[in-house]
């Protein structure tokens, strides 16, 4: 396997596992990214941009991919950064912002609630079709006439596909634009990322096609299989999870032109590893003189709000402000990190405390909602490293 990029001294391990990925977990073409109190000090890619076709074309340090829910860590930043400004209450009814939104027992939905989980709103009686989810309005007049599922703010469950209209809904009506426009000027544009939510034209020659891959089972703690509840409620077409993740039905093709193009903040962002890693090296220190949040925000990120059971996902889940946080369901480096899987692999986090930001993205999308093998063999790596 021809790996290309670099690793500081001491970093080696994170090659080595990033090697095995492509030797036995399944890998055809990824790249990982790790900075240290803003310096990179892992750049490696390999393998080929596209999953499928004739799979000639190399990774480039510049390929991009879909990352999936690994988009909610960088739109989580929004709301939060409008409350850092001073534009937005996090403890202010939803409707205060968006009037449309306080119908069928939804007055008492609260800004954090769409940040942490407890919404009530994970699904849709009537899903969207794959044109109605190209409507980037389309969603959030959607969920502005949903009845909550339960009462908002008593529980959570992962809202998979509705946080990404309720959260743009929202900042269209704080801001006057869209989620995607703010990340573009705000986030992306100061620091250089290579991140868009809403691909521009201009960019599309640079990101791969994905596709399913398998690869051996993980050995160690990740080997378990699905406890028979998480498998029944997937399977049933009737459960909150089934329905949570067919918000939009049939899901629309990730390799799709137009679905790319549509910014959806909880699912069809696309970045380079680089790109997500810089985006959280940001959060908690400069990146070439750039900070997003001040250390008051990356509290408020990191601090616990829901816990326990998910109602979604069924196993347990932490969740802060707009971040999953370290446990069971969503390992990252050390007890203060904050973060966001996607859906089939990539992974994008921050460690406060040792300085760590880390981004992973590939072209394989396995069938892991949260902890993939071949990321969390790579955060391995790097816990080796930084904590021994």
């Amino acid at each position: 396997m021809d790996v290309h990029g670099t690793v500081a001294e001491g970093f080696e391990p994170v090659r080595e596992a990033f090697v095995r990925n492509f030797e036995t977990l399944g890998d055809r073409g990824a790249a990982v990214t790790v900075h240290r109190d803003g310096q990179r000090v892992v750049d490696l890619w390999a393998g080929t941009k596209d999953f499928d076709g004739d799979g000639d074309e190399p990774w480039q340090r510049g390929t991009a991919q879909v990352v999936r829910s690994a988009t909610k860590g960088v739109a989580a930043a929004v709301p939060l950064l409008l409350h850092q400004y001073g534009e937005l209450d996090l403890d202010a009814p939803v409707g205060h912002y968006w009037p449309e939104f306080k119908a069928r027992g939804k007055e008492r939905v609260l800004v954090r609630h769409i940040l942490n989980h407890r919404a009530g709103l994970p699904l849709l009686d009537r899903p969207l079709t794959p044109r109605e989810a190209l409507d980037p309005l389309r969603g959030a007049e959607a969920v502005a006439d949903q009845a909550p599922v339960w009462e908002p703010g008593t529980d959570h469950g992962y809202h998979a596909l509705t946080y990404g209209w309720l959260l743009d809904g929202l900042v269209r009506r704080v801001t006057g634009r869209g989620a995607g426009e703010w990340i573009a000027e705000r986030i992306a544009a100061p620091l250089g990322l290579d991140f868009w939510l809403g691909l521009p034209d201009a960019e599309a020659g640079r990101v791969g096609r994905v596709g399913p891959v398998e690869g051996p089972e993980p050995s160690g703690a990740l080997r378990a299989r699905p406890k028979r509840s998480v498998t029944e409620a997937y399977d049933d077409p009737a459960s909150v999870t089934r329905r949570a993740f067919a918000a939009i039905d049939p899901f629309p093709d990730h390799n799709d032109p137009e679905f790319r193009a549509v910014p959806h903040p909880a699912a069809n962002g696309i970045a380079t590893a680089d790109g997500l890693a810089c985006f959280y090296a940001s959060l908690i220190g400069q990146v070439d003189g750039v900070r997003l949040f001040d250390p008051a925000t990356v509290e408020r990120a990191r601090a616990e709000e829901s816990a326990g059971p998910d109602r979604v996902l069924i196993v347990g889940t932490r969740f802060g402000l707009g971040y999953m946080l370290h446990g069971s369901a969503s390992p990252f480096l050390a007890p203060g990190s904050f973060g966001h899987p996607g859906r089939g692999g990539s992974l994008g986090f921050a460690d406060p405390e040792t300085g760590i930001a880390f981004g992973y993205v590939t072209n394989g999308f396995r069938t892991s909602v949260t902890s993939d093998p071949r990321a969390q063999a790579l955060v391995r790596a790097v816990r080796s490293v930084v904590l021994g």
